[in-house]
């Protein structure tokens, strides 16, 4: 948002102070400011000059010789301008003069020279409008500088609008002012608006507010016999600079009234508009907005009517059908206030974000809309005097706010601050900034104001929030704080979290990745993935990231496809959540997953995924000593691969899986990558019982291996495998490791490395033989013979 000093100095006096330090300070104790400008800085020797003839140039149809009086003296120039007449008063740049940066010297157009520049309004740096000439009124002084007569010197700062979120008080000049007032301790000057008491015997508007859930107030009035249509100069400067453009006079006034108040309005032409209704509507319709535009108006979205047809959209946008026009001399103008969450879902679903609706989105005061028409009126009969309100103000009030009271002891104060700040400063920087506050002798009384209850200021600390941030964060003194430290302490799930981590990254170095728990369709749809039916977002960010994820795969899958070219083998993770559908109480079945997915452009797809193998196995020895066991599968996921997808379980409970890429899926990745994915159920696997582990000393001895081909039917598992061998009794059998695995035509061959060792002498192979010919007896009892 964009802010002008020029305009702030309308309410507070700031003469005499640095402003960059003035705005320094606003970042420190506000908001972020993230630019700022020094508007017409780049002008010198602009003044207003007068055309005293004008003839059309012997060489060129587009030019005209002028002769220009500067004040102090005739200047010859030549102009391509279309609107150049005798009589004129433009702004003139002075040979050796400047204007957007960029000196004037004499210079032959054409064959002819020119001493100086006659400007359009684009390039004094004041609007867009380079259609002709800036035309100055006839009563301008000839030769008075063009600064002196128009606010175009101005210093103007970017703030950051994520800051001002929570402060729906600040996305007006007028409650920037207040914090500058509280900052600078100069006094805050109160809106100038017309009394609307005045008009009390007039006959009101009809307003017939039907939906009293979405609309919390709307006050209406209406103005006819409008002359002047071209708002004045110095208020189109400051809407350019703060980033509007001049229309005509009432949407300026409209737009100026948002941006000093922060309170949208609307003006409707009132010969097409002369009574209001505000209503959502049962079934879907078309509506044309002011930006000409039809739209998909849906059930949910709440309409300002007339006569039963729809006009506007409450808070967003208003229809074309009842825009002001250039010769409008009357209207109805709206000022309201509607429900937040109403407001910011209707512009979601309709894709149509305007500054009003951003506005409303922050939850505004409903105080301010009889304010925001009083100072309509006040503008606009300063501008046109002779324009009449005929009807009186006629404020429909349906939700109040509840007011904000709290209490609090000095010693609360310098408990959460640490420092000591007097009674006097406190209650100073509190009227400030608008609160209501009195001490009586022990306690502190806070009324907090109107336009800071909405959802801002709720409990004491925040009263402390803003005695601390006027007081300045950079005054307190730096000290080290002393406190006891005690052990952190964790949930069973975070320690499992944290171990999954460590082992992820420092042993088979994986990336963490770190996503949303939606689904993005559209790259699910590049891939080939299509999106399974689940939960969805009232209000997604685009219609592509509106169903929640029912697992990590295709999230995980999508951050591969974005990262594949930027190196030829890779492994990413992540623990997130995910949506299995909706409880029994109504909301959504969160579950915590770890999700697995590995890359390779230089290995083949089995080596990848008995990597993978490797990798669930570890995380269930190291972190729960639990030996996982893995069965193939059908896939339940249409990218999983038909054949090559197996359940990951421990104890007869299911804990996840593990697959191979469907070759479709595979093909539209990387046709020359393997690719493979697992997850696993974080929240059941932490339930895990945790088996002591007991310490064992390793042997100084060397060990022997021993590899055993087996083959067996594809059905028995490794698990059942594992169990034929555990009760032999030997100490000396320290752990078993897959090497190799192949299958055809319903049978499948392993290959099992079986480690031997002794704490106390070195084995050999006579040793350990008769344990290797009993462990093929035992295997041998569930169906795997040794390989010929």
């Amino acid at each position: 948002m964009l802010i002008s000093m020029n305009w702030i100095g309308d309410f507070v006096d700031l003469s005499g102070l640095d402003l960059e330090a003035l705005i320094h300070r606003f970042t420190l104790s506000t908001a972020e400011v993230e630019d700022v400008y020094h508007m017409g800085e780049n002008l010198r020797d602009v003044v207003a000059g007068k055309i005293l003839s004008v003839e059309n140039h012997p060489n060129s149809k587009k030019l005209h010789l002028l002769k220009v009086d500067g004040g102090d003296k005739i200047y010859d120039v030549v102009c391509g301008a279309p609107n150049v007449r005798e009589g004129l008063i433009i702004p003139f740049v002075k040979e050796g003069g400047m204007v957007a940066g960029q000196e004037i010297v004499c210079a032959a157009i054409a064959g002819y020279e020119s001493h100086g520049m006659c400007c359009s309004e684009k390039e004094l740096g004041i609007s867009d409008d380079h259609s002709g000439l800036m035309e100055l009124p006839e009563d301008t002084p000839v030769g008075k500088d063009i600064c002196e007569l128009y606010a175009i010197k101005d210093t103007v700062f970017e703030v950051d609008n994520k800051s001002l979120t929570n402060r729906p008080d600040l996305w007006g000049h007028y409650g920037i002012a207040r914090e500058f007032a509280a900052l600078s301790g100069r006094e805050l000057k109160p809106l100038e608006t017309v009394s609307l008491e005045a008009y009390d015997q007039l006959d009101p508007i009809q307003i017939d507010v039907k939906d009293q859930e979405l609309c919390y107030r709307y006050s209406g009035l209406k103005v006819r016999n409008i002359q002047k249509k071209v708002s004045p100069v110095d208020m189109r400067i400051r809407l350019f600079y703060c980033g509007s453009r001049a229309i005509n006079l009432l949407a300026d006034l409209t737009n100026y009234l948002m941006l000093e108040m922060g309170q949208p309005m609307h003006a409707f032409d009132c010969a097409k508009v002369d009574q209001i209704e505000v209503k959502r509507f049962e079934a879907p319709f078309q509506f044309t907005t002011l930006d000409g535009q039809e739209r998909h108006v849906d059930e949910n979205t709440l309409m300002i009517c007339c006569k039963g047809e729809p006009v506007a959209i409450a808070g967003i946008m208003g229809g074309l059908d009842s825009e002001i026009e250039d010769d409008t001399d009357s209207l109805l103008l709206e000022s309201a206030n509607f429900d937040a969450v109403s407001v910011r879902k209707s512009s979601t679903r309709l894709g149509l974000r305007t500054d009003a609706s951003m506005r409303y989105e922050k939850t505004l005061d409903p105080e301010m809309c009889p304010t925001a028409i009083g100072r309509f009126l006040k503008l606009l009969l300063d501008i046109d005097p002779d324009a009449q309100v005929i009807s009186r103000l006629t404020d429909v009030y349906c939700k109040r706010y509840p007011t904000v009271s709290l209490e609090f002891d000095k010693a609360y104060v310098d408990r959460y601050t640490g420092i000591e700040i007097s009674n006097d400063r406190i209650l100073e920087t509190l009227h400030a900034l608008g609160f209501g506050a009195e001490f009586d002798g022990s306690l502190f009384h806070v009324e907090v104001p109107s336009w800071r209850a909405t959802k801002d200021v709720t409990i004491k600390a925040d009263i402390i929030e803003e005695i601390t941030r006027i007081y300045g964060y950079d005054n307190f003194q730096i000290t080290t704080t002393h406190s006891a430290l005690y052990p952190e302490k964790r949930s069973p799930g975070n320690k499992a979290d944290n171990f999954a981590k460590d082992i992820l990254v420092q042993r088979y170095h994986l990336h963490e990745v770190h996503s949303y728990i939606w689904f993005d369709a559209k790259k699910c749809k590049d891939l080939g993935i299509a999106l399974e039916e689940n939960v969805k977002l009232l209000s997604p960010q685009s219609p592509d990231l509106e169903t929640l994820r029912t697992n990590m795969g295709p999230t995980l899958l999508s951050f591969v496809n974005e990262n594949k070219s930027f190196a030829p083998d890779f492994g990413i993770f992540e623990i997130g959540r995910v949506c299995e559908g909706v409880k029994e109480d109504g909301l959504c079945n969160e579950r915590k997953k770890l999700g697995i997915a590995l890359y390779s452009r230089t290995r083949s797809e089995k080596e990848l995924y008995l990597e993978l193998l490797e990798i669930l196995t570890a995380l269930g020895r190291d972190i729960k000593r639990a030996q996982f066991i893995f069965q193939n599968v059908e896939p339940r996921h249409g990218w999983q691969h038909p054949r090559n997808t197996a359940s990951v379980s421990f104890d007869g409970k299911e804990l996840g899986w593990m697959c191979a890429l469907h070759p479709a899926v595979a093909a539209k990745l990387d046709k020359k990558a393997a690719v493979v994915c697992a997850q696993l159920d974080m929240d059941a696997f932490a339930a895990l019982p945790n088996t002591d582990i007991a310490y064992r000393e390793p042997s100084r001895f060397p060990g022997i291996d021993i590899d055993l081909s087996l083959v067996m039917p594809q059905g028995l598992t490794f698990a059942q495998l594992t169990h034929a061998w555990e009760d032999i009794d030997s100490d000396t059998l320290t752990g078993v490791t897959l090497i190799d695995s192949f299958q055809q035509n319903g049978m499948k061959s392993i290959t099992l490395r079986f480690a031997f060792s002794s704490g106390e002498r070195t084995l050999s192979k006579e040793e350990v033989q008769p344990w290797v010919d009993a462990i093929v007896e035992k295997v041998g009892k569930v169906g795997a013979v040794l390989r010929s």
